[in-house]
């Protein structure tokens, strides 16, 4: 890989951390800058590891500032951004929508200006020469809407966003496609499925239901427990992400998913019977699962067609969902220390 300083956004959150660990792992000599707010989902902690690394660096703040933005870029003369940082709780979107618009709208506004200024209209400041900086924005299945009972999310599906989360998301992609063609940008955009794994915040699904159970609390479920997810193991993600960073054709679009559709109901009760047999009590698990009023707009399923990532870049998922839940509820038995 030539030489690179490339800016990180959102790095201390669940994906990007697990992103920042993998690629310091895959490449020893290229330098990464983290930049992140630090809001409730973003942890230093999922980073200490790093701290020792002299390829590491971070900064906190926020993309929302750019004055902050105009710092880091002068200081660290960055080549690339693989911008992660984002709201992304669609409860929270729900009952405050302008966090949302301003970090996941504003924000990537923000960074593709600094980007172009600096790549396209300066570039001079940066010996790589603007051709090759790239501009890797991280995006969700969820712009799409919803699907039947039948059907995948194709990178040429219909944006249909249904909650203040994902319409933020997909005007983000709007903005990152837009400034390709009008500008010339050298953007590539990936839409992922739904994220499972180490780090991630204790308020999503699968921590929610590992933390409830063993603390003996009710398990909440929406509704009736039948929308489904493609789940998609980080790990899997981070390299499908370093892919699309490495070979990705500017200005396209890369589905990545996991082929592991399952309800939210299944993923309740097969967390409760692994739980059954790390941590036994009396009683199973899957008796404190309680049902709970469904989610205003609540999407019934999103299924992803990876193949185009998998024939153009060679990507495939190294785990399947029942393999990677039992990593998952591993590492958190240890973080609560239930083990």
């Amino acid at each position: 890989m030539r030489d690179k300083n490339i800016l990180i956004t959102g790095g201390a959150g669940f994906i990007g951390s697990n992103f920042v660990e993998y690629f310091l792992n895959t490449y020893t000599q290229t330098k990464i800058i983290i930049l992140d707010k630090l809001t409730y989902a973003g942890e230093l902690s999922n980073l200490s590891e790093h701290q020792t690394n002299p390829n590491y660096y971070f900064e906190k703040g926020d993309i929302c500032d750019k004055s902050k933005l105009e710092e880091v870029f002068n200081k660290h003369k960055i080549t690339d951004i693989i911008h992660f940082a984002a709201e992304s709780h669609v409860d929270n979107s729900i009952n405050k929508p302008d966090e949302f618009i301003n970090t996941n709208v504003v924000g990537t506004f923000n960074l593709l200006e600094i980007a172009k200024r600096n790549w396209l209209e300066q570039p001079h400041k940066i010996k790589a020469g603007f051709e090759s900086c790239r501009f890797l924005h991280i995006s969700t299945d969820e712009v799409y809407g919803t699907l039947g009972k039948t059907g995948l999310f194709t990178e040429t599906t219909a944006y249909a966003p249904n909650s203040p989360y994902s319409a933020s998301k997909a005007s983000s992609d709007f903005l990152v496609r837009s400034y390709f063609h009008t500008y010339g940008l050298n953007v590539v955009t990936t839409n992922c499925s739904n994220n499972y794994g180490p780090k991630q915040h204790d308020e999503k699904l699968i921590p929610t239901i590992i933390r409830k159970a063993i603390n003996n609390e009710n398990i909440p479920i929406y509704g009736d427990g039948q929308n489904i997810r493609d789940w998609l193991y980080v790990v899997d993600h981070c390299k499908g992400i370093d892919l699309a960073f490495q070979n990705g054709k500017a200005g396209e679009t890369y589905n990545i998913g996991g082929k592991n559709e399952r309800n939210n109901l299944y993923i309740a009760n097969i967390i409760c019977e692994i739980l059954d047999e790390l941590v036994p009590k009396d009683k199973p698990y899957k008796d404190q699962i309680t049902f709970v009023s469904d989610r205003p707009g609540h999407d019934f399923r999103y299924a992803i067609d990876a193949s185009k990532i998998e024939n153009e870049l060679g990507w495939k998922a190294d785990e399947n969902f029942e393999s990677g839940i039992k990593k998952t509820i591993n590492w958190y038995l240890k973080k609560y220390k239930a083990i």
